[in-house]
């Protein structure tokens, strides 16, 4: 069974980089088309159900706003890995 994850971004903190968006391997983020209190466009997790919990949003993030959990079929509550 392949892993599943889900991704949780701090929309407040996020300058909008995309670096994550990019760095992304199964496309679950993009861009928001909303301005945070900043006025900038932060990342968002669109598409969480393809999310695989690999760290790589968490890594590239130079704002330390992205957090990355592993779901478990047996739990409810999701694994934190990174963030």
């Amino acid at each position: 069974m392949a892993r599943k994850g889900t991704v949780v971004i701090d929309q407040e903190l996020c300058k909008g980089c995309l670096l994550c968006v990019h760095f992304c391997p199964r496309d679950v983020l993009e861009a928001d088309t909303r301005p945070n209190s900043t006025g900038t466009y932060p990342s968002k997790a669109v598409h969480r159900e393809n999310c695989i919990a690999c760290g790589n949003c968490f890594e590239i993030c130079p704002d330390l706003c992205i957090r990355v959990y592993a779901l478990e079929s047996t739990e409810k509550e999701p694994n934190y890995v990174q963030g």
